[in-house]
């Protein structure tokens, strides 16, 4: 048995262990949670116990995904539950603090706990990987301070191995790419509301259209900054003016292409910490960050 075998053994021992008792999945119907939720569905049929995907619409988050989520909750045969919130206001974070996403999971996960309480569950799981551990993550201390669990963390999953497992199941979103939320693609210390963040989701659902995998609109006060596969550059390059022409149209003054190209958390970088910057015409064209 190789590596990645034991580990998948070591998972599906947990998931069994869980299945004893009735069970919530924070479910995002994204590769991590929909795993996750494959995995206790499966166990729980031979327990006779209840799988509940309780998915958190908020504001912070693509509206689409709830639709998405809802059809694969069904497909692996769970109750799927809504929990509308609005962690804006409710979690303190209008002003995009460096704890942001400490504060948005302290605030989500109690409102599952209360969900949890409601339903007389006490186990609740969340689908944070191995990879997660070494980036920066704070809202993994608020989900180990509220004694929510972590499977794959905990039995070394690293993400190439959550969607392996997902395509070997035949899960319909293995291959889907990540949809962090929508505050992450602000500077920290920048005034966030809802009207930017569904302009921010506009932008990137137009740009996905044009067929792109991983994509992130970056606002910089009226600067767009577009990151995006190194692959994709050359179509976002093509298709210049439609872009151009969408993204002023929904209110952004300069328009770059981050020839980096797309990373994950970006934001998180030291010259994004406390960022105000008015561009100039020049720096726009030369598609700088600052």
């Amino acid at each position: 048995m190789d590596h990645y075998q034991q580990k998948v053994e070591i998972l599906r021992k947990k998931m069994h262990r869980y299945a004893a008792a009735d069970t919530i999945i924070a479910f995002s119907g994204g590769v991590d949670s929909s795993l996750l939720l494959k995995l206790a569905s499966d166990a729980a049929r031979e327990t006779g116990k209840k799988v509940y995907g309780i998915y958190l619409h908020t504001m912070l988050h693509p509206v689409k995904e709830e639709e998405g989520a809802q059809k694969v909750a069904q497909e692996m045969g769970a109750i799927f539950r809504v929990l509308k919130v609005d962690e804006l206001e409710g979690a303190g974070i209008e002003d995009n603090p460096l704890d942001r996403c400490y504060r948005c999971k302290r605030h989500l996960f109690c409102k599952i706990q209360e969900k949890a309480k409601e339903l007389g569950v006490s186990t609740i799981l969340e689908g944070t990987n191995e990879d997660d551990l070494h980036v920066y993550r704070p809202g993994i201390r608020a989900v180990r301070e509220l004694g929510i669990l972590s499977p794959l963390a905990d039995a070394g999953f690293s993400k190439a191995d959550v969607r392996r497992l997902a395509g070997e199941y035949g899960i319909s979103v293995s291959d889907k790419p990540s949809a962090p939320c929508l505050a992450t693609r602000f500077p920290y210390g920048a005034r966030i509301s809802y009207e930017e963040m569904r302009k921010v989701e506009e932008g990137e659902t137009f740009l996905k259209n044009m067929g792109l995998y991983n994509v992130r609109l970056r606002v910089h006060g009226g600067l767009a900054r577009i990151e995006a596969d190194q692959d994709s550059l050359q179509t976002i390059l093509e298709q210049r003016d439609g872009v151009i022409g969408h993204l002023k149209s929904l209110g952004y003054r300069y328009v770059t292409l981050d020839l980096e190209g797309f990373r994950s958390g970006s934001m998180d970088e030291p010259d994004n910490q406390t960022d105000s910057i008015t561009p100039s015409p020049h720096t726009a064209l030369k598609g700088e960050n600052r």
